[in-house]
């Protein structure tokens, strides 16, 4: 079955930095567009990045220039690295595959920005 767990997460200090990674199995993850959403408390769930199958990329407004998306195909994970944190990139983040109409999610991990 479809797994996806997401690892990395913690509190970090304003301006520092923190990297997610999720480990994919279960699914053939090279043909799968790979996405990191995030969902703040009160707030609905926003995507924060994506990358395609092909490797192409894009990012919300509010994390581009500080996050980076990118996977690796062997190892069947997907990362974001997360650069000049802000307390308003608190939230917990989740990762999701998917290919067609319907998608997978992780369980998510919380990101913590506060000094």
């Amino acid at each position: 079955q479809v797994q996806l767990v997401e690892s990395g997460g913690g509190l970090v200090q304003p301006g520092g930095s923190l990297g997610l990674s999720c480990a994919a199995s279960g699914f053939i993850f090279r043909l799968y567009s790979m996405r990191w959403y995030r969902q703040a408390p009160g707030k609905q769930r926003e995507l924060v990045a994506a990358i395609s199958s092909g490797g192409n990329t894009n990012y919300a407004d509010s994390v581009k220039g500080r996050f980076t998306i990118s996977r690796d195909n062997v190892k069947n994970t997907v990362y974001l690295q997360m650069n000049s944190l802000k307390p308003e990139d608190t939230a917990v983040y989740y990762c999701y595959a998917i290919r067609g109409p319907a998608g997978n999610w992780g369980q998510g991990t919380q990101v913590t920005v506060s000094s």
